[in-house]
């Protein structure tokens, strides 16, 4: 596992940036082409339950880096549990973790699910490059299209598995933005299709977080019996307010992160 927590961040965004070639000019249109000048909200990545790669698994590579949990959140209608974990240096960004209930979903999908865990080597969950690692399976399409048909996360995850699901600007610290419509607006001047489940803002000032995203990069993957194009990873945006004076609200909301989970729905 890394040691320094700045150079686990280097390599998820390294890695983030191989499938989401769009994160460039989302940076680009809010002021920078550099990475470390655009302030990093939060980043997700998503699992299955299984104890080999669970939740509490991939929050030990964060925890071994200083992180501590901090809240958990439940996804009733997609099946998913959730924590986040916060760094004590506040600049560092924070972490949403979830994980797909696999016994709440059809015999067939589980099925298809534990094979392709299986192929995972046991040393490898333990491994520096384990967070932004890809798949450590081979994988037809018509498999992803029978897992897209039950759980769009599922298929998602068999897919990519193991990055930073998107990363998250950070609008409180923008220059040029005050607020999360102008950044919205902005983005859609440029282009950029957003995520518009249940608004194109998910959240208000009344629940202390506002959150937008990008849908998800459509990329080209190459499946073991031959290429299709589906979405990857995406952009999301965050404004937060104070919960007492000088105080960020650090946490999430659960009704909202429901719609974000919906930006890498196939269109």
């Amino acid at each position: 596992m890394h040691s320094n927590v700045n150079e686990l961040f280097e390599n998820l965004w390294q890695n983030y940036l191989e499938v989401t070639p769009s994160a460039k000019r989302v940076h680009q249109l809010l002021g920078s082409s550099q990475q470390q000048d655009i302030c990093n909200d939060h980043i997700a990545l998503r699992t299955f339950n299984i104890e080999k790669i669970g939740l509490e698994k991939l929050a030990a590579h964060f925890k071994a880096v200083g992180y501590e949990e901090c809240g958990e959140y439940h996804f009733e209608a997609k099946k998913l549990y959730a924590k986040h974990f916060e760094h004590p240096d506040r600049n560092v960004p924070k972490v949403f973790i979830s994980e797909l209930l696999l016994e709440q979903c059809s015999e067939q999908l589980q099925q298809v699910v534990y094979k392709l865990v299986a192929q995972i080597p046991e040393e490898a969950v333990t491994a520096d490059d384990f967070l932004y690692s890809g798949t450590h399976w081979a994988m037809d399409h018509a498999t992803y299209e029978a897992l897209l048909a039950e759980s769009e996360y599922a298929a998602w995850m068999a897919a990519w598995g193991f990055r930073a699901n998107h990363f998250t600007v950070n609008v409180n610290q923008l220059e040029s933005f005050d607020t999360l419509e102008q950044v919205n607006q902005a983005l859609k001047d440029a282009g950029f299709l957003l995520n518009a489940s249940g608004g194109e803002i998910k959240g208000s000032k009344e629940v202390l977080l506002e959150q937008s995203s990008t849908m998800a990069d459509l990329v080209t993957v190459m499946f073991a019996d031959g290429a299709a194009t589906i979405p990857s990873c995406f952009y999301e945006f965050a404004r937060r307010y104070e919960v007492a004076p000088g105080l960020l609200y650090s946490g999430f909301v659960a009704a909202s992160a429901d719609k974000i989970f919906e930006s890498t729905n196939a269109r």
